[in-house]
């Protein structure tokens, strides 16, 4: 691999919660044993790499999580206990490594089934852990039973700290001076389809926690409501390939890019001459009114049959509509006669000031959709529309685009974005500091 190449994949990022958290308490475990005053029988190690381990990346559920890491360490600590007790009442199993080491792997596995009978299954690792610790040292230690007490002692300092730890809240620092753009292309791969509930949920708490992000997609208002879910945005969203900006909150349209009354005379013109069908995409008085031109083909009526059950839609039978309200015009067909058309246009599009778009049709498995916007009806455009609407309350208001740095195909990919987000919504104090200054 070449060497500018590899070092390109190296990139310099501030440390995470979890990070900073894990290091504070290992700073904590050892500040602790430093007070206690450091002896040969206690340990500061033990404790600190229990809490390393104990440390969860995420603070919510911090309770149920102290009661897993605490069981686990009485259950490794009892039986870590109840070993030892058997090797001082029988010392010659000690003498043979072989059998003592076997008994050792067999109480690791009680201390893991144990945790797993009173149904605590997460800490089944704590409790081997600690059990290990408890035994591992044996037969060449004196006072058994007196370092197996500061063993488990040592184990629950680090597991007490991590908890304490993990429970605080760092300081955070909302970012509401900026505007997170979201493709809903992200969120879900279905347009037909709702968010799945926990989508929904960290896109809720989100926008109540007052993160500005508007959504953006290439289809129209009316899958966006339905599949929202009732999620409440603070933003309006850019739809329709971005030649419509749009509020579903008000149910009103902020902003449309229509075509030129003359260019979508021309293109209506064109492709009647091709004795093509086609659907024309209206908004006049914030009402999406859909009409349809020419014999509808069996492709066009498995569209219809999906779409005209929307109610934030109107799909009208005749094709009496005004040339200045036409978002898009839109024709579904086959891949190789979207192809023939495109090129056939494709010399004159640019003088008409159109451009065309070919997308897969959702419900037809071999159909397409060839769709024809205003020249500058595309997001770029509408992104910076909008922010001159947005920034006549806020001037200080910057963009942030939330780019996948892959394909996003799954509710775990969504989830993992909205993580994102909301780290870049909310990013550590240290971590604003360091940037400040320059650190970072």
């Amino acid at each position: 691999m070449n060497t500018k190449k590899r070092i390109s994949f190296i990139q310099w990022k501030p440390p995470g919660q979890r990070i900073i958290k894990t290091s504070i308490a290992v700073t904590l475990c050892l500040i602790f044993y430093m007070f206690r005053g450091y002896k040969g029988e206690t340990m500061p190690a033990e404790a600190a790499i229990t809490a390393i381990i104990c440390m969860q990346p995420y603070v919510h559920g911090t309770a149920e999580n102290a009661l897993n890491r605490l069981s686990g360490t009485l259950i490794g600590a009892v039986w870590g206990f109840l070993f030892l007790l058997i090797m001082m009442l029988f010392p010659s199993i000690g003498r043979h490594r072989v059998l003592l080491y076997l008994l050792m792997g067999f109480g690791t596995l009680i201390a893991l089934h144990s945790a797993v009978v009173i149904r605590q299954p997460d800490a089944s690792g704590l409790a081997a852990i600690v059990f290990v610790c408890v035994v591992i040292a044996y037969p060449d230690i004196e006072n058994p039973l007196d370092q197996a007490f500061h063993r488990i002692l040592d184990v629950l300092v680090g597991t007490v700290i991590a908890t304490v730890v993990n429970a605080v809240r760092l300081p955070r620092v909302k970012q509401k001076n900026k505007v997170f753009f979201l493709p809903m292309m992200y969120l879900t791969t279905n347009q037909f389809a709702r968010l799945s509930p926990p989508v929904v949920f960290r896109l809720q708490n989100l926008l109540q926690e007052g993160a500005n992000v508007c959504l953006m997609s290439k289809h129209a208002p009316a899958f966006q409501t339905s599949q929202l879910g009732g999620v409440k945005i603070n933003v309006p969203m850019i739809v329709m390939d971005g030649a419509a900006i749009y509020d579903p909150n008000e149910n009103e349209y902020v902003s449309t890019t229509n075509l030129n009354p003359n260019s979508a005379r021309w293109l209506v013109k064109r492709l009647e001459a091709m004795d093509v069908s086609y659907f024309v995409y209206t908004v006049h008085k914030d009402r999406n009114c859909i009409y349809h031109h020419g014999e509808m083909t069996e492709m066009e009526r498995t569209v219809y049959k999906n779409l005209k059950r929307s109610p934030y839609r109107y799909y009208l039978d005749d094709d009496h509509f005004a040339v200045s309200d036409v978002i898009v015009i839109k024709v579904v067909t086959d891949g190789d006669q979207a192809d023939r058309i495109q090129r056939e246009l494709e010399p004159s599009l640019e003088k008409q000031k159109l451009r065309s778009v070919v997308r897969p049709q959702s419900g037809l498995d071999d159909g397409c959709s060839l769709y024809f916007y205003a020249e500058h009806a595309d997001m770029a455009h509408a992104q910076q529309h909008l922010m001159c609407l947005l920034r006549k309350e806020n001037p200080r208001l910057e963009v942030r685009d939330m780019v996948a740095e892959k394909p996003y195909q799954t509710d775990q990919d969504a989830i993992r974005l909205l993580r994102k987000l909301t780290h870049e919504y909310e990013p550590l104090a240290l971590t604003v500091w360091l940037r400040e200054k320059g650190i970072l």
